[in-house]
């Protein structure tokens, strides 16, 4: 009710300079009236959130189980073939990358099997998106890896150990006696590929439930502070360092993986001092691998509008380099470092080891907002792109539970994958099926096929690792293209990934996120600040420096703030209207004063009558204009200090005889100066809701103030 009062006030007053004013055109808005009461409000929502009706039931079992939506109305003729046919290709491409990136993560290549199996069913059930494919991702595993060494040298085990030849199942009865390196005598309950997959399972189990209580609390927002160019400078400084951490299986060298911060730069140091111990054998056969890998990788992308489906040339190269490593015994007489044996089957559920929990907590925090921030974003375009919609916190619990669910069966963080996606596109999927047909691929293999990886060399799978990290290195040829649509998100994608391959992938992400905050702040601290000018025959004002052919009002200032006006710009704000207008009215005000006194001080002295008109003429000088009228057009929002800020440029212009008129105010910038009492009674702040009017309004006022003395 006092905001309605307030603002009939300021009708009112705009009314009564009508009437004197003919010229002035009349407009009445009267708020809507707003009802705040936080009681009713509680209430309200309390009823809403308790009630419980067999429809609502319903709606909320569906709504967390979407494959009891869409499954029922799934179209077999329609659907079923482009499913089966990407659900294998993507199965198919996904075991020599699942492979590959268990040496990212640290753990043995069975273990990237099992997550990519159990997450492609999990996503199936819970997930709204029917076109991502969710399994493993070489940032989230880049990032488990240097959580894992990190463990495994704090709890004394070498980080680069013999390939065992025991089955991990059997990990829990071997080594129970082995002492730890650092000497403690603490007794080590299994050996280190089972401690390796203990720690990546407790940060799995985290990072999911850091996930799904991102959904229960509906925190979706947080990815909004992750912009694109933010995302792909973190996936780029990423991927430098994921091909860093690769290099020593191309080389077949062996020296302990580097973690922490410049992990990047004492890894290169380490490969430099130990160059001399290249294996021949594994730099011969990374050599052959990329000469197949990156011909045919970029004839798929060429040619895929006339491939049915891509070439798996990654299977074929797995499949030829196992057998060629087997036939030609290459580990017994070259010394190549071999993949070890990958058993068949599943091993029993295991829960997480929670006296880990205490140290891994914050690791988990990272790895969980990338992983969701990813597989929401994706989720998203792809759903834009094929006309239906996803819910976000729906997908939040679906990557959630895909963390959280195969973490008690010996797996490691998950989320979507851009690439994988875009073959799970390509070729032709329809539906959450295509990610259930992957699974079977993968539980094949499995059952029957993985021991005969054997004896495939780990530069193999690190060729198809590098050979994968193409799109986002590609990232560096699209800077001149990125630095001529926006040189601020040029800035933030160097920094991003400056700090992500220097520093680390946490402190990155986090240098990242604050960069490109500190570059909004800074955008509004410094924001343009034109002087507008009338285009002729219309009611448009725009900036006098961006267009020619535009003309001024005598006597009339119009000037555009073009950012929120609270305290980190206030002062930017005043000096800037200061500039452009000439005048500041401080320094004015200073000058009448001391010009006042010195004409005192004549007087007193008995000064000549030609001394004291020069000190007259000085003191009345014309200052060109008579009133400013500031457009608010742009200032989303006002605070204490903003408030305070327009009064003060008010009070101060109005005791040098210039009057100062706001306009194209929006409802919050109006509530907030009517809540900040701007609106006082006797005075001649007049609120407009275009520049047009209040010009007029200044134009007519003054011509009929002049009108009166002339009379």
């Amino acid at each position: 009710v006092t905001e309605t009062n307030n603002v009939r006030a300021v009708t009112e007053g705009l009314e009564g300079d009508d009437t004197k004013c003919s010229f002035h055109h009349r407009m009445f808005l009267e708020p809507q009236e707003k009802k705040r009461s936080v009681k009713a409000l509680v209430v309200k929502q309390a009823k809403k959130t308790c009630s419980c009706t067999p429809s609502k039931v319903k709606d909320c079992v569906f709504g967390f189980f979407p494959i009891l939506r869409w499954l029922p109305k799934y179209k077999l003729r329609e659907d079923l073939l482009g499913d089966l046919m990407s659900g294998v290709i993507v199965g198919v491409l996904l075991v020599p990358q699942s492979i590959a990136y268990s040496l990212l993560a640290g753990v043995e290549p069975i273990y990237g099997l099992y997550t990519s199996f159990f997450a492609s069913l999990i996503y199936c059930i819970f997930g709204t998106s029917r076109h991502i494919s969710v399994s493993i991702f070489g940032v989230t595993c880049l990032m488990m890896g240097q959580v894992v060494d990190r463990e495994m040298e704090r709890a004394g085990y070498d980080l680069e150990p013999a390939v065992l030849s025991v089955p991990p199942g059997a990990a829990a009865h071997v080594n129970t006696t082995l002492s730890p390196v650092n000497g403690t005598g603490q007794e080590l309950l299994c050996d280190r590929n089972c401690y390796a997959i203990t720690v990546a399972a407790t940060v799995t189990f985290l990072a999911g439930v850091y996930q799904v209580a991102m959904g229960l609390f509906q925190v979706g927002f947080v990815s909004v502070y992750l912009s694109d160019s933010l995302l792909s400078g973190f996936v780029t400084g990423a991927s430098i360092t994921v091909l860093t951490s690769q290099v020593k299986y191309l080389l077949g060298l062996d020296i302990p993986r580097a973690g922490g911060i410049g992990s990047l730069i004492v890894t290169w140091i380490n490969i430099f001092k130990n160059i001399h111990k290249t294996n021949i054998c594994d730099l011969i056969t990374s050599f052959l691998c990329f000469l197949v890998l990156i011909p045919a990788k970029e004839l798929n992308e060429r040619f895929k509008s006339k491939l049915k489906a891509p070439i798996p040339v990654e299977l074929f190269v797995v499949v030829a380099a196992t057998l060629a490593s087997h036939f030609g015994k290459l580990k017994e007489t070259y010394g190549s470092s071999i993949s070890g044996h990958i058993p068949t089957g599943f091993l029993p559920p295991r829960p997480p080891d929670w006296t880990l929990i205490p140290s891994v907590a914050l690791d988990a925090v990272a790895i969980a907002i990338i992983g969701f921030a990813i597989t929401v974003s994706l989720s998203e375009m792809f759903a834009k792109k094929h006309g239906y919609s996803v819910r976000a916190n729906q997908e939040m619990y679906a990557i959630g539970f895909c963390n959280i669910i195969p973490s008690f069966f010996h797996c490691f963080t998950t989320s979507a994958a851009l690439a994988k996606t875009l073959v799970k596109e390509s070729t032709g999927c329809r539906t959450q099926v295509s990610g259930m047909v992957t699974s079977l691929v993968i539980l094949l293999v499995l059952l029957v096929i993985a021991p005969l990886f054997y004896s495939l060399q780990k530069c193999v799978l690190a060729v198809i690792t590098i050979v994968n990290l193409r799109g986002a290195l590609r990232k560096f040829q699209d800077l001149p293209k990125m630095w001529h649509l926006s040189r601020v998100d040029t800035v933030i994608w160097g920094v991003t990934m400056a700090a992500t391959a220097l520093i680390s992938t946490e402190i990155g992400l986090l240098v990242g996120v604050c960069f490109s905050m500190l570059c909004v702040i800074f955008r509004t601290q410094r924001p343009e600040a034109p002087l507008l000018g009338w285009v002729a025959e219309s009611e448009t004002y725009e900036s006098l420096s961006a267009y020619k052919n535009l003309q001024t009002k005598p006597g009339v200032v119009v000037f555009r703030f073009e950012a929120p006006l609270y305290y980190i710009n206030k002062e930017c704000f005043k000096s800037t209207l200061y500039k452009q207008t000439g005048v500041n009215p401080v320094w004015v005000k200073a000058a009448k004063k001391k010009a006042a006194k010195r004409m005192l001080r004549e007087k007193e002295v008995g000064s000549g009558d030609n001394q004291t008109s020069i000190s007259m003429d000085f003191v009345s000088e014309p200052l060109g204009f008579h009133t400013i009228v500031i457009d608010c057009c742009a200032v989303q929002f006002l605070d204490t200090a903003g408030i305070r800020t327009l009064k003060e440029v008010c009070k101060d212009y109005r005791e040098i005889g210039v009057h100062v008129l706001l306009a194209q105010c929006n409802p919050s910038v109006r509530s907030s100066l009517i809540r900040g009492e701007f609106f006082k009674e006797g005075e001649d702040h007049l609120l407009f809701h275009s520049v047009h009017q209040a010009v007029d309004f200044a134009l007519g006022t003054q011509g009929h103030s002049g009108t009166s003395a002339s009379k």
